[in-house]
């Protein structure tokens, strides 16, 4: 009983933000795990076109960092310093500035096959849509495709020629 205890209380304790050298995050994500701290990178799909190639690949959520646990409140964090692929440990002045273990709880939840999903576009390809605002203001027009950042591509037809163009989700309105 008193162990189930001692690791909730663990999996409660808060979290460091590791700074990571640069596209090192996998290096010093092992180097950490193998030092024994729990540690956590949060990754994303990105789709990636090379050489007429187009495929999807695990990028981290937040490139050049990720996040670990010093093992107990106040516990040991020194090590991760000289941990191969760290760079250094975000601090406010002399301390590691701490995040709280709901932020990363609220990560894990939205993980599915080990990276973290997005959030359902409100739009999907064929939906007419009316821009909103700018040169454009008011015309209706059709989503031809969905963007990554949060844009969307539609095709606009100016002087009897179609057109594509790319847009923030927040610039179109569902008609």
């Amino acid at each position: 009983m008193q162990r189930q205890h001692n690791r909730a209380a663990a999996s409660r304790e808060p979290w460091i933000v590791v700074n990571t050298r640069p596209h090192a995050e996998h290096t010093a994500l092992e180097n950490l795990q193998r030092q024994a701290f729990e540690s956590y990178c949060p990754m994303l799909r990105k789709r990636r076109s090379h050489a007429r190639r187009v495929d999807m690949v695990l990028r981290p959520l937040f490139p050049g960092y990720l996040f670990t646990r010093p093992g107990s409140p106040g516990g040991r964090w020194r090590p991760i310093l000289s941990t191969h692929g760290v760079r250094n440990v975000v601090r406010a002045g002399e301390e590691p500035s701490l995040i709280d273990d709901g932020f990363i709880a609220s990560l894990k939840a939205r993980e599915v096959d080990g990276a973290i999903v997005r959030p359902a576009t409100p739009y999907e390809v064929g939906q007419t849509v009316q821009i909103a605002g700018g040169p454009f203001d008011g015309i209706v027009t059709t989503i031809i495709d969905l963007g990554e950042d949060e844009r969307v591509i539609v095709l606009l037809d100016v002087l009897k020629r179609a057109t594509r163009l790319t847009l923030k989700v927040d610039a179109v309105t569902p008609v």
